[in-house]
Protein backbone atom coordinates (compact mmCIF):
# COMPACT_ATOMS: atom_id res chain seq x y z
CA UNK A 1 0.00 0.00 0.00
CA UNK A 2 1.48 3.42 -0.78
CA UNK A 3 1.22 5.94 1.59
CA UNK A 4 -0.08 4.00 4.28
CA UNK A 5 -2.07 6.69 6.73
CA UNK A 6 -1.23 8.13 10.07
CA UNK A 7 -0.49 4.94 12.52
CA UNK A 8 -2.43 2.49 9.74
CA UNK A 9 0.43 0.08 10.00
CA UNK A 10 0.87 0.20 14.03
CA UNK A 11 -3.02 -0.30 14.70
CA UNK A 12 -3.03 -3.50 12.36
CA UNK A 13 0.03 -4.50 13.61
CA UNK A 14 -1.08 -4.45 17.42
CA UNK A 15 -4.66 -5.91 16.17
CA UNK A 16 -2.36 -9.03 14.55
CA UNK A 17 -5.07 -9.36 11.88
CA UNK A 18 -4.81 -11.32 9.01
CA UNK A 19 -3.94 -9.74 5.29
CA UNK A 20 -7.85 -10.26 3.97
CA UNK A 21 -8.96 -8.07 7.10
CA UNK A 22 -6.52 -5.40 6.86
CA UNK A 23 -7.58 -4.99 3.10
CA UNK A 24 -11.36 -5.10 3.65
CA UNK A 25 -10.31 -2.60 7.00
CA UNK A 26 -8.60 -0.50 4.41
CA UNK A 27 -11.99 -0.32 2.35
CA UNK A 28 -13.96 0.84 5.31
CA UNK A 29 -11.79 4.20 5.42
CA UNK A 30 -11.76 4.29 1.67
CA UNK A 31 -15.28 4.20 1.77
CA UNK A 32 -15.75 6.09 5.33
CA UNK A 33 -13.81 8.93 3.31
CA UNK A 34 -15.98 9.31 0.47
CA UNK A 35 -19.20 9.21 2.44
CA UNK A 36 -18.07 11.92 4.50
CA UNK A 37 -18.37 14.45 1.92
CA UNK A 38 -22.36 13.07 1.53
CA UNK A 39 -22.92 12.68 4.98
CA UNK A 40 -20.94 13.90 8.23
CA UNK A 41 -20.20 10.56 9.75
CA UNK A 42 -16.91 11.90 11.43
CA UNK A 43 -16.04 14.58 13.25
CA UNK A 44 -13.81 16.22 10.07
CA UNK A 45 -11.27 16.53 12.24
CA UNK A 46 -10.82 13.08 13.43
CA UNK A 47 -10.76 11.95 9.78
CA UNK A 48 -7.23 12.17 9.21
CA UNK A 49 -6.92 10.01 12.31
CA UNK A 50 -8.70 7.45 11.35
CA UNK A 51 -6.60 4.48 12.05
CA UNK A 52 -5.94 5.53 15.54
CA UNK A 53 -9.10 7.47 16.40
CA UNK A 54 -11.41 5.33 15.18
CA UNK A 55 -10.12 1.73 13.98
CA UNK A 56 -7.81 1.00 17.22
CA UNK A 57 -10.50 2.38 19.67
CA UNK A 58 -13.35 0.22 18.17
CA UNK A 59 -10.73 -2.79 17.72
CA UNK A 60 -9.95 -2.96 21.77
CA UNK A 61 -13.10 -3.90 22.52
CA UNK A 62 -13.02 -7.29 20.47
CA UNK A 63 -9.97 -7.89 22.71
CA UNK A 64 -12.01 -7.60 25.64
CA UNK A 65 -14.31 -10.42 24.59
CA UNK A 66 -12.09 -13.18 22.70
CA UNK A 67 -14.73 -15.57 23.00
CA UNK A 68 -18.15 -13.88 22.26
CA UNK A 69 -19.43 -14.42 18.86
CA UNK A 70 -23.06 -12.42 18.71
CA UNK A 71 -22.67 -8.73 18.94
CA UNK A 72 -24.93 -6.00 19.34
CA UNK A 73 -23.85 -2.31 18.01
CA UNK A 74 -26.31 0.69 19.07
CA UNK A 75 -26.58 3.93 16.94
CA UNK A 76 -23.55 2.66 14.62
CA UNK A 77 -23.59 5.65 12.55
CA UNK A 78 -20.29 5.42 10.83
CA UNK A 79 -20.04 1.94 11.79
CA UNK A 80 -17.84 2.86 14.85
CA UNK A 81 -17.44 0.32 16.46
CA UNK A 82 -20.09 -2.02 15.19
CA UNK A 83 -19.08 -2.28 11.66
CA UNK A 84 -15.24 -2.03 12.33
CA UNK A 85 -16.00 -5.01 14.59
CA UNK A 86 -17.59 -7.10 12.26
CA UNK A 87 -14.87 -6.81 9.82
CA UNK A 88 -11.91 -7.88 12.32
CA UNK A 89 -14.15 -10.28 13.97
CA UNK A 90 -15.02 -12.65 10.85
CA UNK A 91 -12.44 -14.53 10.95
CA UNK A 92 -14.10 -16.14 14.39
CA UNK A 93 -16.36 -19.06 13.48
CA UNK A 94 -19.92 -17.94 13.68
CA UNK A 95 -19.52 -14.07 13.96
CA UNK A 96 -21.58 -11.59 13.77
CA UNK A 97 -22.61 -8.23 14.61
CA UNK A 98 -26.11 -6.65 14.33
CA UNK A 99 -25.96 -2.73 13.45
CA UNK A 100 -29.06 -0.24 14.73
CA UNK A 101 -29.19 3.10 13.28
CA UNK A 102 -32.14 4.80 12.77
CA UNK A 103 -30.79 7.31 10.25
CA UNK A 104 -31.42 6.44 6.68
CA UNK A 105 -28.90 7.57 5.16
CA UNK A 106 -25.82 6.15 7.61
CA UNK A 107 -27.63 2.76 7.29
CA UNK A 108 -27.53 2.93 3.49
CA UNK A 109 -23.73 3.66 4.20
CA UNK A 110 -23.53 0.61 6.74
CA UNK A 111 -25.18 -1.28 4.27
CA UNK A 112 -22.89 -0.97 1.26
CA UNK A 113 -19.66 -0.91 3.57
CA UNK A 114 -20.82 -4.20 4.87
CA UNK A 115 -21.36 -5.65 1.49
CA UNK A 116 -18.10 -4.17 0.17
CA UNK A 117 -15.82 -5.69 2.61
CA UNK A 118 -17.57 -9.04 3.18
CA UNK A 119 -18.36 -8.15 6.86
CA UNK A 120 -20.49 -10.05 8.76
CA UNK A 121 -23.19 -7.68 9.47
CA UNK A 122 -26.65 -7.27 9.25
CA UNK A 123 -27.97 -3.33 9.72
CA UNK A 124 -31.51 -2.30 11.10
CA UNK A 125 -32.55 1.04 10.22
CA UNK A 126 -35.25 1.57 12.82
CA UNK A 127 -35.02 2.93 16.22
CA UNK A 128 -33.63 1.08 19.53
CA UNK A 129 -37.02 0.53 21.43
CA UNK A 130 -38.63 -0.50 18.48
CA UNK A 131 -36.29 -3.86 18.06
CA UNK A 132 -34.48 -4.38 20.97
CA UNK A 133 -36.27 -7.18 22.42
CA UNK A 134 -35.26 -9.13 19.06
CA UNK A 135 -31.83 -9.32 19.85
CA UNK A 136 -31.90 -11.55 23.64
CA UNK A 137 -29.32 -14.25 22.18
CA UNK A 138 -26.84 -11.07 21.94
CA UNK A 139 -23.31 -12.08 24.14
CA UNK A 140 -21.72 -8.30 23.86
CA UNK A 141 -23.85 -5.00 23.64
CA UNK A 142 -22.03 -1.76 22.32
CA UNK A 143 -22.57 2.20 21.80
CA UNK A 144 -20.17 4.68 21.13
CA UNK A 145 -20.76 8.38 21.42
CA UNK A 146 -24.89 7.63 21.41
CA UNK A 147 -26.29 8.36 24.80
CA UNK A 148 -25.61 8.97 28.70
CA UNK A 149 -24.90 5.50 30.51
CA UNK A 150 -28.30 5.80 32.44
CA UNK A 151 -30.56 5.68 28.99
CA UNK A 152 -28.25 3.03 27.40
CA UNK A 153 -28.88 0.73 30.59
CA UNK A 154 -32.82 1.73 29.72
CA UNK A 155 -32.39 0.54 26.51
CA UNK A 156 -30.74 -2.39 27.10
CA UNK A 157 -31.15 -3.90 30.64
CA UNK A 158 -33.67 -6.64 29.27
CA UNK A 159 -30.11 -8.35 27.52
CA UNK A 160 -27.86 -7.10 30.11
CA UNK A 161 -30.16 -9.33 32.44
CA UNK A 162 -30.70 -12.32 29.93
CA UNK A 163 -26.48 -12.68 30.51
CA UNK A 164 -25.11 -10.23 27.73
CA UNK A 165 -22.15 -7.58 28.75
CA UNK A 166 -21.84 -4.19 27.99
CA UNK A 167 -19.19 -2.56 26.43
CA UNK A 168 -19.60 1.71 26.44
CA UNK A 169 -16.72 3.65 25.76
CA UNK A 170 -16.76 6.98 27.95
CA UNK A 171 -14.96 9.80 27.94
CA UNK A 172 -13.70 12.11 30.81
CA UNK A 173 -17.06 12.45 32.01
CA UNK A 174 -18.04 8.85 33.00
CA UNK A 175 -17.42 9.10 36.90
CA UNK A 176 -20.62 12.00 36.26
CA UNK A 177 -22.63 9.40 34.19
CA UNK A 178 -21.71 6.59 36.47
CA UNK A 179 -23.03 8.56 39.41
CA UNK A 180 -26.39 9.14 37.97
CA UNK A 181 -27.50 6.06 36.46
CA UNK A 182 -26.74 5.05 40.10
CA UNK A 183 -29.63 7.24 40.74
CA UNK A 184 -31.53 4.12 39.07
CA UNK A 185 -29.80 0.98 38.80
CA UNK A 186 -28.23 -1.24 40.41
CA UNK A 187 -25.10 -2.57 38.23
CA UNK A 188 -21.55 -4.26 38.51
CA UNK A 189 -19.55 -1.74 36.21
CA UNK A 190 -15.79 -1.79 35.53
CA UNK A 191 -13.91 1.18 34.40
CA UNK A 192 -11.28 -0.32 31.72
CA UNK A 193 -8.49 2.22 30.57
CA UNK A 194 -8.89 2.84 27.12
CA UNK A 195 -6.09 2.19 24.56
CA UNK A 196 -6.11 5.14 22.25
CA UNK A 197 -7.16 8.08 25.01
CA UNK A 198 -5.60 8.81 28.67
CA UNK A 199 -9.29 10.45 28.97
CA UNK A 200 -11.41 7.79 28.17
CA UNK A 201 -12.38 4.37 29.90
CA UNK A 202 -14.71 1.66 28.45
CA UNK A 203 -17.58 1.07 30.94
CA UNK A 204 -17.90 -3.17 31.32
CA UNK A 205 -21.52 -3.91 32.50
CA UNK A 206 -21.66 -7.27 33.73
CA UNK A 207 -25.14 -7.16 35.56
CA UNK A 208 -28.02 -4.59 35.84
CA UNK A 209 -31.32 -4.76 37.87
CA UNK A 210 -33.82 -2.15 38.80
CA UNK A 211 -33.10 0.59 41.71
CA UNK A 212 -35.54 -1.30 44.66
CA UNK A 213 -37.47 1.65 46.36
Amino acid sequence: MKNPAPGRDAVLREAGVSRETAAALDLYVAQLTRWQSIKNLVGPSTLAEVWTRHVADSLQLLAMAPEATRWLDLGSGAGIPGLILAIAGRERPGFRVDLVESNGRKGAFLQETARLTGAPAKVHVARIEAVIDGFADSQIVTARALAPLSQLLSWTAPLLKNGATGLFPKGRDVLTELTDAEERWRFAADLIPSRTDSDARIVRISSVSDLLP
